[in-house]
């Protein structure tokens, strides 16, 4: 049995760009998918084709059970969507947003009204409930928007880049409500240019180049791809880089590359902080003096360059205009 969150072969163009080439998923219940890559990859035209925000040219997608092509109206019902930008009213305030949703979803007033304040006191909004949202910071309008999607305690969750924008705290505190949310049941599919955030939420990542999946695995079976962690030394002295070299083949698992100009070498390593500290006594043997040395994770950078041999160049995806003229249709 396909898993709540099922597509197979999507494709979707926009004139002479083809946004999707065959998108496969199957995220499986109660489970969250990271959908990484960089902007123009596909990753939003994949949520709107699930969402029914837009029409696949070909292919088939399931959501909570449901055709999403056949009966878009029941899976409308059955799913929560927080969008790239907050979705609220700027001139109602965050109390009214929620109920006004509640009313749209046919819940009765004093049950809307009930389920407001619950929400607000979850994303922690109730000291600013009754303000105009027009008056909320940028944070505080996402996690409104969140609460939104949240409404009905939809089965199926999907939030497209819901921390993008954020400052950490902010960010930090959207996790926690995530995890949360995943923790009660709901399945997940989360779209982000961040690493960090897929591996700090997601059970399975999905990487997505030019409108295909590329990979797909857990962030530790990502990471292997790309040869793990990374030390970066800067040595003191030109003279010393070569020497410097040489420490790092006996401990990198691969080739170290060297920026001349700026004096850093940087290898690929497995054995986190106690490998780094090796590493710092034997440059210290050898007497090479070093600026900066430290312990990286892979970027969404490394990530494309191991799989696709290319950064993660931003591309176009379709414009605005081509995307809201589609879903008019």
């Amino acid at each position: 049995m396909p898993g709540a969150i099922y597509a197979e072969g999507l494709v979707k163009t926009f004139g002479d760009v083809k946004a999707l080439d065959g998108v496969d998923l199957d995220v499986p219940e109660g489970t969250v998918l990271g959908l990484l890559g960089p902007n123009g990859a596909g990753k939003t035209t994949t949520v709107r084709c699930l969402t029914t925000l837009l029409r696949p040219d070909r292919g088939r997608a399931v959501v909570a059970g449901i055709d999403v092509l056949k009966h878009p109206d029941a899976v409308r019902r059955s799913i929560g969507l927080s969008g790239q930008f907050a979705a609220v009213d700027e001139y109602l305030t965050g109390r009214e947003n929620l109920q006004m949703v509640g009313q749209l979803y046919q819940m009765r007033a004093k049950a809307a009204k009930e389920r407001a304040v619950e929400l607000l006191e979850q994303f922690h909004l109730t000291d600013a409930a009754d303000r105009p949202t027009k008056t909320y910071s940028g944070g505080m309008r996402r996690r409104l928007d969140l609460a939104a999607a949240l409404v009905v305690s939809p089965p199926v969750m999907f939030m497209d880049e819901p921390t993008t924008g954020l400052d950490p705290r902010n960010r930090q505190q959207l996790w926690e409500v995530i995890k949360q949310l995943v923790s009660g049941g709901t399945t997940l599919l989360l779209t982000t240019q961040y690493l960090e955030e897929a591996d700090h939420l997601a059970h399975d990542i999905a990487v997505v180049d030019q409108g295909r999946v590329i990979a797909q695995g857990t962030s530790d079976q990502l990471k292997a791809r790309t040869g793990g962690e990374r030390v970066e030394v800067v040595v003191h002295e030109r003279e010393h880089i070569q020497a410097a070299v040489e420490v790092l083949a006996g401990f990198g698992k691969g080739e170290t590359t060297v920026e001349e100009h700026m004096r850093k070498l940087t290898a690929p390593v497995t054995g986190g902080a106690k490998l780094l500290a090796e590493v710092i006594r034997e440059l210290d043997t050898r007497g090479i003096e070093i600026d900066d040395i430290g312990l990286r994770r892979p970027t969404l950078d490394d990530v494309f360059l191991s799989l696709t041999g290319h950064v993660a160049e931003v591309k176009d995806e379709a414009s605005d205009e081509e995307i809201d003229k589609e879903a008019a249709k």
